[in-house]
């Protein structure tokens, strides 16, 4: 029987890594605001239809979010500060699983939510692009 000592480096790094990219991706859109440069994605339907997506500006709600503009954040995104509690908590649970060397859960949705959640997208996309709602 083969037994792998691990790694010091990879003891390390694993719980080191995702706090590592959200800091990174933290002053990167606090570094380079997407209203200001013009290298974050394009949302191709906004772009084919010029019709906004369910997505559309969540990139700009995020930023106004991580600068404490809470009210910039609903008017760019309203779904955004909405859901990030609970992709949050998600986050965290993932994280504490991983620190504990277990594998991830893939979350396992009930369908009446499930078609909840895209009949609110439906709504809100809808909502968001009646000619009322830009004035």
């Amino acid at each position: 029987m083969i037994h792998r000592r691990r790694s010091r480096i990879a003891d390390i790094l694993r719980p080191a890594l995702p706090p590592a990219i959200i800091a990174f991706f933290t002053v990167l859109l606090l570094g380079f605001p997407p209203a200001q440069y013009s290298f974050y994605p394009q949302c191709p339907i906004y772009q084919l239809f010029h019709l906004q997506c369910p997505g559309c500006g969540a990139t700009r709600a995020l930023v106004a979010l991580l600068r404490g503009h809470f009210a910039d954040a609903i008017s760019l995104n309203a779904l955004v500060p909405l859901l990030l509690p609970f992709a949050v908590a998600y986050g965290i649970l993932c994280y504490s699983r991983l620190l504990r060397r277990k594998p991830l859960l893939c979350l396992q949705v009930p369908s009446v939510i499930l078609y909840a959640a895209f009949a609110a997208a439906a709504v809100f996309t809808v909502v968001r692009n009646l000619p009322l709602h830009s004035l």
